[in-house]
């Protein structure tokens, strides 16, 4: 079971019936997320595989994992705060085990990124797990 926050993106991507409007919903989440601090934006941080500038800076805090990122491409620092909200204050041991595919399924967002952006996805999943997979 993904997050309510996870949960409250899916609702109202059910609500909003076309694309563009579900792609400006997604640009918001970004827009209304903290910038990372300058000082994180650094090359132990960025995610390679993408063709946006993205940095990841995780926490673990008390068993549980978080993270804060920021691109420099709106639509992409939008699927960073989805990957929040279905990622942030899980216990490390469990990140593994959420099935990101499937959950931004339920989004249709495999339906409407570029080849580019999903590599993208992709490549932060992966260094999310990766990261948390390390802490356990």
């Amino acid at each position: 079971m993904a997050s309510p926050a996870f949960e409250e993106i899916v609702e109202d991507f059910e609500f909003l019936d076309d694309w563009e409007d579900r792609y400006r919903h997604v640009i918001e989440l970004g827009k209304a997320m903290e910038p990372l601090d300058e000082a994180f934006k650094v090359p132990a941080n960025k995610v390679h595989g993408c063709a946006s500038q993205v940095w990841l800076q995780p926490v673990i805090d008390n068993g549980n994992f978080r993270f804060d990122g920021d691109s420099d491409a709106m639509i992409v620092r939008g699927l960073i705060a989805v990957l929040r909200t279905l990622y942030n204050d899980t216990p490390v041991s469990g990140v593994g085990a959420i099935d990101a595919r499937a959950e931004l399924g339920r989004l249709g967002l495999h339906d409407h990124l570029s080849a580019q952006r999903s590599n993208g996805l992709r490549a932060m999943i992966e260094r999310i797990r990766a990261v948390a997979a390390e802490a356990a």
